[in-house]
């Protein structure tokens, strides 16, 4: 099993992040962790990202990487900041090229069969497919899985706690995002616990 199959087995959802003040950074990562969810992407949309991926970093437990990696030079800085995966939300050859060359596992983002195959051609088998809800839903990623039988996917955008469940239930997701489990304004760890224990539930 590969190291990016890994991280994707490890629960059933991924909370992506979008967090603007890293003092709040520790306090989530403990109550995702404490809730069942490891793994914990890190968008590169606010200024503070990086300082979040230090800090989540620090918590026990937490396999914290960086999302919205768009380029190389995103790249390099996720790296040096600590992330332990990459997810982009295409996938470019540049990019692809300079992923696979440092060894960090990577999850590109495809929407479409052009996308999957681009990324074949670099060696990779694990994608996001994003937006998810926007680019044809369950029934385009179910016609893709058809000629790609090798691809897995983690199905990223406008997917929610109640429609989860439906794309778990393809063969070929081996997990979700979702932006979900964190809402924005002042966290609440008792909350986020909560909802991240109830997204852990729907790997039974």
């Amino acid at each position: 099993m590969t190291k990016i199959e890994q991280i994707m087995r490890t629960a059933p959802v991924i909370p992506v992040l979008v967090i603007e003040d890293a003092a709040y950074a520790q306090p989530i990562a403990q109550a995702l962790v404490k809730g069942g969810l490891r793994v914990l992407e890190v968008t590169l949309r606010t200024a503070a990202a990086l300082e979040v991926i230090r800090e989540m970093k620090k918590v026990e437990g937490a396999i914290v990487g960086a999302g919205t990696v768009l380029n190389e030079a995103d790249l390099r800085v996720s790296l040096d900041a600590g992330a332990e995966f990459i997810v982009s939300p295409g996938l470019t050859e540049s990019l692809g090229k300079a992923a696979v060359a440092s060894g960090i596992p990577f999850l590109p983002g495809t929407a479409n069969a052009s996308d999957i195959m681009r990324g074949l051609d670099l060696g990779l088998t694990h994608f996001k497919f994003f937006p998810a809800a926007t680019s044809g839903g369950i029934p385009a990623l179910k016609a893709l899985g058809g000629p790609f039988g090798q691809a897995k996917f983690c199905p990223t955008g406008g997917i929610t706690q109640t429609t989860a469940p439906d794309w778990l239930a393809i063969e070929q997701v081996l997990c979700v995002g979702g932006s979900w489990l964190v809402p924005k304004g002042v966290p609440v760890a008792s909350e986020i616990e909560a909802a991240a224990r109830a997204a852990k539930e729907l790997a039974a």
